[in-house]
């Protein structure tokens, strides 16, 4: 499976951004797709992820009213609107997906800047 984020940007604090990323190969057992987030000096943690066939969705609290994830299942694609930017948001957003919550698969990240 591979996985093409794209979206990221700088952004000014209460703005918006909408992140995407597209998964090709064999996509098929790879049903939770989500993002993970790596701010400066921090460690890499989760941010949202939906279930490709229930479409249940799970949200940090942190980002919970702010973020909402969505599918395309026709273009194996998933988005990450993202609103009320806050600045410590600011970080580089990795697409993830896999079978489990330990994802098989990461994309390369698009960095997110949002500037006070």
């Amino acid at each position: 499976v591979q996985l093409q984020a794209c979206g990221g940007g700088q952004v000014q604090a209460g703005g918006s951004l909408r992140l995407s990323c597209a998964a090709s190969g064999r996509t098929s057992s790879s049903y939770l797709m989500g993002w993970f987030r790596q701010a400066p000096g921090k460690e890499r943690v989760f941010v949202a992820n939906v279930n490709w066939y229930t479409g249940s969705v799970d949200y940090t609290d942190s980002v919970k009213g702010r973020f909402t994830i969505s599918r395309d299942n026709a273009k194996n694609t998933v988005f990450l609107q993202m609103n009320s930017l806050k600045p410590e948001d600011t970080a580089v957003y990795y697409c993830v997906a896999g079978s489990t919550l330990k994802y098989d698969y990461w994309g390369q990240g698009t960095k997110v800047t949002v500037s006070s």
